[in-house]
């Protein structure tokens, strides 16, 4: 019913069709009419109420198409099978289960919604309906030590920063180990997640939420200081499959470069992107705070920070704040 709703205000093209008049076309109350009005504006349909004259569409979801999506897609493995739903609690849980049943490295799971959302730590995830791209790829880097995950990780926040400033123009920068920055505030985290045996990488979900067009009004009031999207910066609404397209290219051709020359190449890329040295930083890590000048980061991804007393230490993990 919902979308014979959809293709009368389409006919329309843009006219005002009245209550009655839906109502009679679609054999229902008025008030079922407002009902499903009203749903479609929850799927991000956007309607013109007027008294006495009715409702006018002004506004379609933007919703991904994985047919066109193929189509469009300039890489070999990334994103050639894909997984696409309208509502998932984590696309990294999706995942999960895909490896379960033999999912193929480059398998990719896309939603447009997520309920359960979640970033490293276990922290949630805002992830509104058709707003951003919330997604999990499959990587089989077979034979890989797992000491080679924090690698991976920066290789996939170089991918993502060099496809957002060559589509958006936005200037986005690597905080380490996994978040995008654009002045400051946060459009994008990155979570990897890896089962080994005998210390070799089997495979690896690697997760990854982009805030691509949310609004002010999307975020809670208390993340609005330190959360921002792609839109906002842009000042414009931006194109997801066209970004999508991007970072699985940039994302696909870096990761053979890595298995070919090693973490070397991305290592020079991260560092010139990256908004995490040569200033003062502060990072929470599971010992408690520490304090230094970031100098950069070794071979296998761990933070370097040169301490007041002179003395470097080395960071595998922990939470970035910049003084």
């Amino acid at each position: 019913m919902t979308e014979r709703l959809v293709e009368l205000f389409e006919a329309s093209q843009g006219a005002f069709l009245s209550g009655e008049e839906l109502s009679d076309k679609l054999a229902i109350s008025r008030t079922a009419v407002w009902k499903r009005i009203e749903k479609l504006r929850e799927e991000g349909y956007t309607f013109e109420a007027v008294p006495r004259k009715g409702y006018r569409l002004i506004g379609k979801p933007d919703k991904l198409d994985p047919a066109a999506l193929v189509t469009r897609l300039q890489t070999e493995l990334f994103g050639r099978r894909i997984h696409y739903h309208q509502e998932v609690e984590s696309t990294q849980t999706t995942a999960l289960a895909l490896l379960a049943e033999g999912a193929p490295e480059g398998t990719l799971i896309l939603a447009e919604q997520q309920t359960a959302g979640r970033g490293r730590q276990g922290r949630p995830w805002i992830s509104p309906k058709g707003k951003g791209l919330w997604m999990s790829l499959v990587l089989k880097p077979a034979g890989l030590p797992i000491s080679c995950t924090p690698q991976l990780t920066l290789l996939v926040a170089v991918a993502l920063c060099r496809a957002v400033r060559a589509e958006t123009g936005v200037e986005a920068g690597i905080k380490w180990p996994n978040d995008l920055l654009v002045g400051g505030r946060k459009i994008s985290g990155i979570l990897l997640e890896s089962r080994a045996e005998d210390a070799s990488l089997q495979h690896i979900i690697a997760g990854v939420g982009i805030s691509v067009n949310l609004t002010e009004e999307d975020y809670p009031q208390a993340l609005r200081e330190t959360a921002t999207s792609l839109a906002i910066e842009a000042g414009r609404p931006v194109d997801r499959m066209q970004l999508l397209c991007r970072f699985l290219q940039e994302w696909e051709q870096l990761y053979k470069l890595y298995l070919e020359q090693g973490f070397g190449p991305v290592k020079l890329l991260w560092e010139a992107l990256t908004v995490s040295l040569h200033r003062t930083i502060r990072c929470r890590t599971p010992q408690g705070f520490v304090e230094g000048y970031g100098e950069g980061i070794d071979d296998f991804g761990a933070l370097l920070l040169r301490l007041p007393d002179g003395t470097q230490q080395r960071l595998i993990s922990g939470d970035v704040e910049f003084r």
